[in-house]
This record gives structure tokens, sequence and C-alpha cells, in this order.
């Protein structure tokens, strides 16, 4: 039996690993969030370790994920993305626990015009970005037993996410905007769970970072207007450019990711984007 931790138990991508967990037998998983352990309290994390011996694997799911907000709030984004990984880090070191940390395309400058490969110059421009690398860095240098696994564009038939408010403003308007201008590839939390059970299914030890999304990329526009078209909406989706849609936080324009790496040691093919949201809309019928 392989007893794994996963924090930010109610989120998205953690309600996703519960799913997948039911085709993998041998598998003990705790689902915790901020009630049952704050991993910005280091005393909290190792009691809760100590309380739970033979952990094999920690899945950090945690984090403080509101992009606008962490503008003006960037403490407090600290302490979860950066502070609570480090957290987890050291008590991982001390406890034996390798640690599965996602992370964010938001780490980069979105400047690049081919896709992001795991050892490209990191440059976040948001306080998002910038602590969600401090949190990638702590891991690095405390714990070698670490798979750090970036991703982007999340959404799933679970939480919020850009799929369930296109679906929700088609419900109220007959016309919308939405940004052109940034490129990125949507990622089904459903496959990154099955990538993430696979990872300890096999227990490589090819530590280190990895990049995961769907494969392909788009716009945000052209995004929504997919999701409308297998939706059979009848919604006028216009164009337009960041510039007349500003927000508190800059977003990259580019963050494709080189998923070469992942593929390579997993061995395996990753869905473009396109099927995988026709199966997450299925589900969410």
């Amino acid at each position: 039996m392989i007893h794994v931790l996963v924090t930010g138990g109610n989120g998205q991508l953690a309600s996703c690993i519960k799913d997948a967990e039911k085709k993998h037998e041998g598998l003990n998983i705790i689902y915790t969030d901020y009630e049952q352990l704050d991993i910005c309290n280091l005393n909290q994390v190792r009691a809760f370790f100590k309380d739970n011996k033979g952990l094999k694997y920690c899945i950090n799911c945690a984090a403080y994920t509101a992009v606008d907000a962490a503008e003006a709030d960037d403490k407090k984004a600290l302490e979860i993305n950066a502070v609570g990984a480090k957290n987890l880090a050291l008590v991982c070191k001390e406890e034996g626990v390798v640690l599965i940390h996602i992370s964010t395309d938001f780490v980069f400058s979105g400047e690049n015009i081919i896709p992001y490969i795991e050892t490209d110059e990191t440059l976040p421009i948001s306080a998002y970005g910038s602590t969600k690398l401090q949190g990638e860095l702590e891991v690095q240098q405390i714990l070698k037993e670490h798979f750090i696994i970036r991703t982007s564009w999340l959404y799933s038939q679970y939480g919020g996410n850009f799929v369930k408010t296109m679906l929700r403003l088609a419900e109220t308007k007959s016309r919308i905007g939405v940004v052109s201008d940034q490129f990125g590839s949507p990622t089904n939390a459903n496959d990154l769970a099955k990538v993430i059970m696979q990872i300890i299914d096999t227990g490589i030890h090819n530590y280190g970072v990895y990049h995961y999304s769907n494969e392909g990329e788009v716009s945000w526009y052209d995004f929504a207007k997919t999701i409308f078209k297998h939706k059979n909406i009848d919604i006028n989706v216009s164009p337009i450019s960041t510039k007349e849609f500003p927000t508190p936080a800059a977003r990259p324009k580019y963050s494709v990711l080189n998923k070469s790496k992942i593929k390579n040691i997993l061995s395996i093919e990753i869905p473009n984007w396109e099927d995988s949201l026709k199966e997450c809309l299925i589900s969410l019928n």
C-alpha cells in the first residue's frame, strides 16, 4: 500500500485526483484542505506527518491562485505559494517523502515565440508568478526527491475555471469579448491527475522540473469559440486585445509549454486540447 498526502484537497486538481484514484489499486490517499492542514504552519505540518507515518508521496495542490487579487495581497500569496511549499519540502526531507509540487506557466515572461522548455529563463511578470517561482526555488534548494510540474490554463468539471465561466456568461449574454492576443495550452485537470498517478505507479526517480499541458496552442478567444461550438451555443464572441481588457496582473502573451521531457520519461502520449475539452464538456452534461 502506497500512502499519499494531497494538500489543497477541495480544489479542482485534487478533485480530479480523487476520480483518477479509483482506477489505481494499492493507494491510500489522504486529502487535506486548510482546515485539516495549514501548510503555512511548519509545526502543524511536522505534527501531521508524524501522526500519519509511512507517507511515500505528498502532492501539493494547495496554492493561492487568484492571479489578480495577488497583486494587492502578495504577502498572502507568498505565504501559501512559497512558504507553504518550503514547509512541505522541509518536512518531506525529514520524513523521506517524495514531493510532487504543482506550478504554473506564469513563471515565464511570455516573450518566447516557441514553447518553453524546463530550463528556459524564468521571469514572472505578476505577483502570482513570482510567488509560484519562489515556491519552486524553495523546493529545489531543500529537497532532491521532488517533481515540480508546471501546467497551464487548467480547467475541469470541478471548481471555477475559464470553461465554466464562459458557459455561465452564455446563460445571460448574447455577446461577449474575449482576449485574442494571449496564447497558451488549455489543460484538462483530469489528464494532469492521470499523469501524477502514473508518476506514483511507476515509482520513477527522475526528479526535477517538468512541463505538462494538453497538446496544441490557442488564444483565449479561440478557446472560447471552441467551447461554444461544441456546446452548440449561439453567442456572438468578439476578439479583443489585452489593452482593451486591462487586469491588475499582467499575463504572459505566450506561455505554451514544451512537453518533450515528460513524454519521454513516462512514455506517454498527451491528448490534444480540443479532444480533452470535449471530454470535459461531456462530463459537465
